[in-house]
């Protein structure tokens, strides 16, 4: 890493022509705020016009406009934030160093912003001496209470309890172990599809991002269109799981789920989702049964899933072989104070700042600068529901998928004493990409349709990697891309230049094609699970309302 910052220059071309752009434009900034000041010191009748917007939501608030000071320094501020991104744009060098620079100075830019500092926030001063002072006695109020969580709060999290009002949908939970409860909803239907049908959630994550609210949850939804469904809950590890592995994840939980799910119903084969890292744990699971001989599957469909790591948008920074091997001393399995966690909270902090004005210091200066309660919201109580990992199978995944992208690759992993190949799969593929995703980048989600060898279909949605995947049809927002032909180029743009553009939610094109694979219709079950497979408790279960 120290070789790669030495090596790092700046044309002196370049730097030259931001240095006279800046000046400019500083020069232009000074001039203008000295004519304002002016201005407002006549008594005539020529007052100073009204500055121009700052066109930043930062600094919306008429307040920010109406004190000459506030609004030179947030002037400055948005020049300085511009001159110094451009500086790292021009920065010469390795390429993964450049995209941690650039990450860095997005960060420094973004927490640096005068709205952050109550004495350079006219808002924020404006708020505190109409209230006498009480919003900032509330916003220290709420920053202890903060600190006491040991994290910033994006919600009203007393708003929400899981299986009152998110993770409602009523179900049982029909087998559990030390991985995971396996849970089978209840139809909503007079007849169900024959095959049964698994969905796979991430493991970074509690499950009920897939059943926030009767309205947007992709579970009932998959219920009310006639399928039996099956959900894996996992449990949130505590040190007694430190050393689970990749392998322990695939044997213990998917292979298990997927055996128990065909069990309980009697199919031989399933229909199977998984969601984001869900689905890279589905297609790996799904690659040790082909090496057994075994095809469980009917169809997988995978949402902003990777199965090809070979470039993964701003994620790719924190991955190369120094932070691999730091973290496999720190919690791997060979860890010189043995195997430990991941801590759930700093994932969580982590993926905040990589939107750090949206999941970070916008909440730091409604909560603590105005004294502002945080509405409830709960997509956000979710994402504030943070998730142990164990550490060795953590290490595992970064390893020999973000460094070493060795799970696309016929037989160079070994996975539960099976050398796997993805392209051994024969079910049918439906493979999801949100267009805005930050986190799996589309492209890369569309670069799976290079591993499986059997019939696929690629799907785009709008939005972000959450907002993309929730999309329900009620509400007839959003759009959807799909291809012109059932053709698959090599590559994400190829496919986009002649895919068609579909108003709407993806969903239901999802739920067309999933009928097309699931069976005759049967009658409904009338109780959860069977003989050997009776109601545990109540469906969302107890392994989701554990805390990190």
């Amino acid at each position: 890493m120290w070789n790669s910052m030495l090596s790092l220059q700046i044309s002196p071309a370049a730097l030259s022509e931001l240095q006279g752009n800046y000046i400019k434009q500083a020069t232009e900034l000074w001039n203008n705020a000295l004519h304002l000041s002016s201005l407002g010191n006549l008594t005539a009748a020529a007052p100073a016009a009204p500055p121009k917007p700052l066109g930043d939501r930062r600094f919306a608030d008429e307040s920010w406009n109406a004190n000459p000071a506030a609004s030179f320094m947030a002037q400055l501020y948005l020049l300085n934030a511009k001159t110094l991104q451009q500086m790292a744009d021009q920065v010469q060098g390795e390429e993964k160093t450049r995209q941690r620079i650039r990450f860095a100075v997005q960060q420094f830019v973004d927490a640096a912003s005068p709205s952050n500092f109550l004495a350079l926030n006219p808002e924020a001063q404006k708020l505190a001496l109409q209230t006498q002072g009480e919003s900032i006695a509330k916003g220290m109020q709420q920053l202890w209470a903060d600190v006491q969580r040991g994290h910033v709060s994006q919600t009203d999290e007393s708003a929400f309890e899981v299986g009152r009002n998110v993770a409602s949908t009523p179900g049982d939970i029909v087998f559990e172990n030390d991985f995971f409860q396996l849970i089978e909803y209840k139809p909503l239907t007079p007849t169900v599809f024959e095959r049964p049908f698994l969905l796979v959630p991430p493991c970074i994550n509690k499950f009920y991002i897939l059943d926030l609210q009767p309205e947007n949850s992709l579970i009932r939804y998959a219920v009310s269109q006639g399928h039996r469904v099956f959900v894996v809950s996992w449990r949130n590890p505590d040190a007694s799981c430190a050393a689970w592995t990749w392998d322990d994840y695939i044997e213990h939980a998917a292979i298990k789920a997927i055996e128990v799910t065909r069990e309980i119903s009697g199919a031989d084969q399933i229909d199977s989702l998984g969601f984001c890292v869900g689905g890279t744990i589905l297609a790996t699971a799904l690659a040790v049964l082909a090496a057994r001989g075994q095809q469980p599957a009917s169809s997988v469909t995978l949402l902003t899933s990777l199965i090809d790591f070979s470039a993964n948008g701003i994620l790719d920074i924190f991955v190369d072989e120094g932070l691999v091997q730091m973290r496999e001393k720190s919690i791997g399995p060979n860890a010189p104070k043995g195997p430990g966690l991941l801590k759930g909270q700093e994932l969580a902090t982590t993926f905040s700042f990589l939107r750090p004005n949206d999941l970070v210091w916008n909440y730091v200066v409604g909560n603590y600068l105005k004294g502002e309660a945080p509405p409830a919201f709960d997509l956000l109580y979710w994402n504030g529901d943070a998730t142990n990992m164990a550490g060795p199978m953590y290490c595992w995944y970064l390893r020999h998928t973000y460094l070493q992208n060795e799970l696309k690759v016929p037989g160079a992993l070994t996975v539960c004493g099976e050398k796997i190949d993805l392209g051994l799969i024969e079910a049918p593929v439906y493979l999801y990409g949100s267009r805005e995703d930050h986190i799996v980048p589309w492209d890369a989600a569309y670069r799976s349709t290079q591993v499986f060898k059997g019939d696929k279909r690629f799907v785009l949605g709008a939005s972000g990697h959450i907002a993309g995947v929730i999309n329900p049809p009620a509400k007839n927002k959003r759009n959807y891309w799909v291809g012109k032909s059932a053709a698959l180029p090599g590559t994400a743009e190829q496919w986009f230049a002649t895919a068609v553009e579909k108003p709407g939610s993806w969903w239901t094109d999802w739920s067309a094609w999933l009928a097309t694979h699931a069976g005759k219709q049967i009658p409904a079950p009338k109780a959860a699970g069977n003989r050997k497979y009776k109601s545990i408790e109540a469906a969302p279960g107890r392994y989701v309302k554990q805390k990190a």
